[in-house]
């Protein structure tokens, strides 16, 4: 168990990032503009028949308990603007209904991939994941119409080479980012950091919290490198 009242920080000059319990630390942090984030699903992880053994991340999803869910209250539409949230299919109902009496307006999106794997698991291709974006008055969607879309098509992550299994791509994240207004991101289910390489490429202020310290580690590096190529960037 964490020990949450003196967690482990690093400090950047766009980022701070905690290696802490999120339950017990994001309350503690006060206000918000907005909570990006990709939290446990909840779902079955058995199955998979002949690509089990080609789909290890599936194996890591249970090892690490990303296949719990999580618990919606840790989304508090007093302490931020709006949330982005990802989810699996079964979640959408229960998730749906608290945000929907918590936040001004909701809307469900989806991240549509461009080489799903070739399985069904008796239920259809996992060729889509689904996310929420929900906010309050004066936080609704930024962007132009075009950015505005209600989907985005990438590829599949890169959950290998972050030795995550549940990685978003940048595509996904890049356009996330645009649609969420304010300054400062919070992603209490940082992971390897992908939300927060998106806020710092953009100009936002990014908070982290993660709880694996192999995976917080691995933030860290990516984050300091996205402080490095944001340095260097063309003006």
């Amino acid at each position: 168990m964490l020990d949450v009242t003196t967690p482990t920080v690093v400090t950047m000059e766009h980022a701070t990032l905690y290696l802490a319990d999120a339950y017990a630390l994001l309350p503690r942090l006060g206000w918000v503009d907005a909570i990006v984030t990709d939290p446990p699903y909840e779902f079955n992880t058995s199955g998979g028949g002949s690509f089990r053994e080609q789909r290890g991340h599936t194996d890591q999803i249970a090892e690490e308990g990303l296949d719990q869910g999580f618990d919606h209250s840790i989304i508090n539409s007093l302490l931020c603007g709006s949330v982005v949230v990802f989810c699996h299919n079964d979640q959408v109902p229960a998730l749906s209904a608290y945000l929907q009496g918590s936040f001004s307006r909701s809307v469900l999106c989806m991240w549509i991939k461009a080489n799903p794997m070739p399985m069904a698991n008796k239920h259809y291709v996992a060729d889509a994941e689904i996310y929420f974006h929900a906010w309050n008055r004066d936080h609704h969607p930024q962007g132009s119409l075009a950015e505005k879309k209600r989907h985005v098509r990438s590829q599949v992550g890169r959950g290998g080479k972050y030795g995550h299994a549940t990685v978003k791509p940048d595509t996904v994240m890049d356009k996330i980012i645009t649609n969420v207004a304010g300054k400062v991101i919070c992603d209490p289910f940082m992971g390897t950091g992908s939300t927060g390489v998106a806020a710092v490429k953009a100009g936002r202020t990014f908070i982290g919290i993660e709880h694996n310290p192999k995976h917080f580690a691995t933030a860290v590096e990516r984050l300091r490198l996205a402080h490095e190529q944001r340095v260097h960037a063309p003006p």
